[in-house]
């Protein structure tokens, strides 16, 4: 198997570790992306986030020869769709669009021949390797043993290229052949356990998953604004029910970000809105937990106005959308530092995982502290848990990231 060869379309956070970690693994590999300036700095070794390992690992590639990045679509036998899956906005509920998975499987039809594995990592609505398949046999591709399949990835940020090695998966071709020609592939990487199923089971599995997930999140955020508004401490009360054999809440937090949870649930609402009221309440109750939070520190920035006569300047306290990563997507930590400054708040952001923000000057932890007078830890950075600084944010009685004074 290992002398085949893999083309990746999509160099972004699954992508470029999974081509990077193939390379290493003695496959030939192929990264594609639109981006010119992303091929050059992969092709130079460089990357543009965060991730424990991946530097190491695609220097390596890269210097083996093993690896190349470029614009183009390359002649192989296997071919990786890991492209971004965006919203449409339109109405109440977002929709998934799928347009990048299409528009990369129409530029691989010219190239496909017998025995080629096609495989999709992107995370997709339930029907799309369906999609994948008609949309090659509309651009006249000779399907005759070519082997198409659904495999989604189970990464977190951070923990990328342990996890996409230990993790198990769930294979789902549209025949059963293809199932395990897939199988037979990711078992020269993976050490997990490796699933057979369908496809339509698979692309459900994955967002089954992260919906799971966002609903029990939503559980701990909804219930972190009950016990504020009682005013009692949420995280000695979680603590205390966790003691239960059978319970256990999650921690709440500033909303819902990322690339999976916050937006997976939607695929699943999108396409049956009468037959799940749970989860899309999840959603909303996600979405809503972040306005909470902002209008929870309005609220104690107008009590400051009312007692100093000035505005009060706030530190924010993490951009990213989970602790210890630099990965802004759909933050909700940073809507809220941009909804505060959008109103006329001066707002020293702190985010100790990247260097420069456009939207903000980025500050030293303890600078930011020294200098504002409101401060809210959106993200539980380890930095912020340090001795030093933690010992300052309980004295000054900071808002922490669920919203509740600490």
């Amino acid at each position: 198997m290992k002398n085949k060869t893999v083309c990746i379309i999509g160099l972004g956070y699954i992508g470029l570790p999974t081509a990077a970690l193939l390379s290493n693994k003695g496959y030939k590999v192929f990264g594609v992306d639109t981006n010119s300036k992303v091929v050059s700095k992969i092709n130079e070794g460089k990357f543009n986030f965060i991730e424990k390992s991946l530097e190491e690992y695609i220097k390596q590639a890269v210097l083996s020869g093993k690896f190349k990045a470029s614009n183009d679509i390359q002649k192989s036998d296997i071919y990786m769709i890991c492209v971004p899956t965006p919203f449409h906005n339109s109405g109440d509920i977002p929709y998934p669009n799928i347009d990048y998975i299409l528009s990369a499987t129409e530029s691989i039809a010219p190239l496909i021949k017998e025995e080629d594995l096609i495989i999709l990592e992107s995370t997709s609505p339930v029907g799309t390797t369906d999609k994948v398949k008609e949309k090659l046999i509309q651009c006249g591709s000779n399907l005759k043993n070519v082997h198409i399949a659904y495999c989604p990835e189970r990464v977190l940020p951070g923990k990328i290229m342990n996890e996409l090695v230990e993790n198990d998966r769930i294979i789902g071709g549209l025949t059963s052949s293809s199932t395990k020609k897939v199988v037979e592939f990711y078992c020269t990487f993976v050490k997990g356990n490796l699933f057979e199923t369908d496809a339509k089971t698979a692309e459900m599995c994955k967002l089954a998953e992260n919906s799971f997930r966002d609903v029990n999140i939503a559980f701990a955020n909804e219930l972190s604004i009950v016990c504020d508004k009682q005013g009692i401490n949420i995280w000695n009360l979680i603590e205390l029910a966790n003691k239960h054999p059978r319970v256990n809440i999650l921690q709440p937090g500033t909303g819902v970000g990322g690339h999976c949870i916050a937006v997976d649930p939607w695929f699943i609402v999108s396409q049956d809105k009468e037959n799940t009221p749970l989860i899309r309440s999840a959603r909303e109750v996600n979405n809503n937990k972040t306005k909470w939070v902002i209008n929870k520190i309005k609220n104690v920035a107008t009590e400051y106005f009312s007692k100093k006569g000035i505005k009060p300047k706030i530190a924010c306290l993490g951009l990213a959308f989970k602790p210890d990563i630099d990965d802004l997507r759909e933050s909700r930590a940073l809507e809220v530092a941009e909804k505060l400054s959008n109103e006329g708040y001066e707002i020293y952001a702190v985010e100790p995982n990247i260097n420069s923000h456009k939207n903000f000057q980025l500050f030293n932890v303890l600078d930011a502290i020294e200098k504002a007078d409101i401060i809210c830890v959106l993200v539980k950075h380890r930095q912020f848990l340090q001795s030093e600084t933690n010992k300052k944010l309980i004295k000054l009685q900071a808002l922490d990231f669920c919203g509740s004074l600490f």
